[in-house]
């Protein structure tokens, strides 16, 4: 979404589904104290991290990106590298550099155990969560004024600009709406991982990036698309050839795609948007 309309790489992304799980285990950690049963923490511990990393999105945005908005592509590149470490490291001071235990949030569902060996019930939370998210974020791009306007401007900021939107606040409203979902995929993977650390960002944010040009750039159903199909192939690469390489089939997807189908498996061409 923030790469269709301003063209930018939130290289920082990742570090922001880094933060909703460091604020998810935080909340969990003093409500469990209270005696409060795993759905409310699951709950409320879900909200706060949403809130929290949504906020850092909008603040990300009005100090990194917002002043580079008309400087070169390079240079608001370069500003969300740096984003992205600045958040690494000062997670790193402010927690601890060690892997940290999180909290299997998730109930075991009955209904599921003759299944489990299939998929389990943090699985079963991850997709129904994915389907519910694709959805609201869809209808929200094609259906309201938000998503109309977000459309536009990343067709035509100045043409936009003219026609009475606000592209700075349609830009903010991008960002908290991307910050929210990352917060909400940190809370779910997080819990079903088990644990956490400052890094945990980074990879998670490459390989959204992946899927996110597998899929097609700008298509919410496509990022999803992108997302199963670069999971089944490394668990399938992993399982027959090495899971020492694991990591490199994502990239070697990425480098495909590029070369073959940059638009991606839902991403339409200049040509056709035009």
């Amino acid at each position: 979404m923030v790469y269709g309309i301003i063209q930018l790489i939130n290289f920082a992304h990742g570090e922001i589904y880094m933060i909703g799980a460091f604020t998810a285990l935080i909340v969990t950690g003093v409500l469990t104290i209270s005696g409060m049963n795993f759905i409310a923490i699951l709950v409320i511990a879900s909200v706060v991290a949403v809130v929290y990393a949504a906020s850092y999105g909008f603040t990300m945005e009005k100090i990194a990106y917002k002043p580079l908005r008309n400087s070169q592509r390079l240079s608001a590149l370069i500003s969300a590298i740096g984003m992205s470490l600045f958040l690494q490291n000062y997670v790193r001071l402010a927690q601890t550099s060690d892997f940290l235990p999180f909290p299997k949030l998730i109930p075991t569902f009955g209904f599921l155990e003759p299944v489990k060996h299939i998929i389990t019930s943090a699985q079963l939370i991850i997709f129904v969560t994915t389907a519910v998210v694709m959805v609201a974020l869809t209808i929200l791009i094609k259906f309201t004024r938000i998503g109309k306007s977000m459309r536009a401007a990343s067709q035509d900021k100045v043409i936009s600009m003219l026609l009475g939107i606000n592209v700075n606040r349609v830009i903010s409203i991008t960002f908290v709406i991307g910050s929210a979902t990352a917060a909400i995929g940190g809370v779910l993977i997080s819990s079903y991982i088990g644990q956490i650390n400052f890094y945990i960002g980074f990879i998670a944010g490459i390989k959204a990036f992946v899927a996110a040009v597998l899929g097609g750039i700008g298509s919410v159903p496509g990022a999803v698309l992108g997302s199963f199909v670069l999971g089944w192939t490394e668990s399938f690469g992993a399982g027959y050839i090495s899971s020492d390489y694991e990591d490199v089939f994502a990239f070697i997807i990425l480098v495909l795609i590029l070369i073959f189908k940059p638009s991606g498996l839902l991403g339409k061409s200049e040509n056709e948007k035009v």
